[in-house]
């Protein structure tokens, strides 16, 4: 039942409109991951998993996260709220620890390709932790929808189970190590397999 009700919350997340951006233009994912996001969602197949994201760094940010194996990858399912308005990027971040006030526990970003540089969901070379960025409107509010290769829910070699989600306070450039320039860690929460 609740893989049935993640599958739900994912085909509605993905009917969610967002405006049209392109990498270039505002470091948003950029179209294909969007279009893939939204193709894939349908064909959830495997184990999920799911985040409470809490405030970190004195924001206001708290949100939560659902993750799926789907056909293509990894889909990932953000909501947040209490954000200031714009782009925020998102990563999954190696330790499952949000214990410092600012996410520093969490340590850096989730890289099982070791040695790959820092890009986004989309791009040839990245880090296996690196979801791009989610828009925030002026309500505080915003959904992040998107699909990426070559991690899992919960395999040894290339999980996500046991690591940290963090949105970060400013844009992900999608190129520059470590991080994108993206700021300060915002939100953080620890990824729980889900129980069926």
């Amino acid at each position: 039942m609740q893989r049935l009700s993640l599958l739900l919350l994912l085909v509605l997340g993905c009917a969610t409109t967002q405006p049209s951006e392109t990498p270039s233009a505002s470091g948003a994912r950029g179209d294909a991951a969007d279009a893939g996001a939204k193709a894939t969602a349908a064909g959830a197949s495997g184990p999920s998993a799911t985040a409470s994201i809490e405030p970190r760094s004195d924001s206001t940010l708290t949100g939560t996260s659902q993750w799926t194996t789907v056909d293509g990858g990894l889909g990932a399912h953000v909501e947040v709220q209490g954000a200031a308005p714009g782009l925020h990027g998102v990563h999954v971040h190696e330790k499952g620890d949000c214990s410092d006030p600012k996410a520093l526990s969490a340590g850096p970003h989730y890289n099982p390709n070791m040695g790959a540089h820092h890009g986004g969901p989309a791009t040839p070379v990245r880090h296996g932790g690196d979801l791009g960025n989610i828009q925030v409107d002026s309500s505080g509010k915003g959904t992040l929808d998107v699909v990426v290769a070559d991690v899992t829910v919960d395999d040894p070699a290339n999980g996500i189970v046991g690591r940290a989600i963090v949105v970060h306070e400013k844009t992900d450039d999608l190129q520059t190590d470590p991080a994108g320039n993206s700021g300060a860690r915002i939100g953080c929460g620890v990824i729980q397999r889900s129980t069926p």
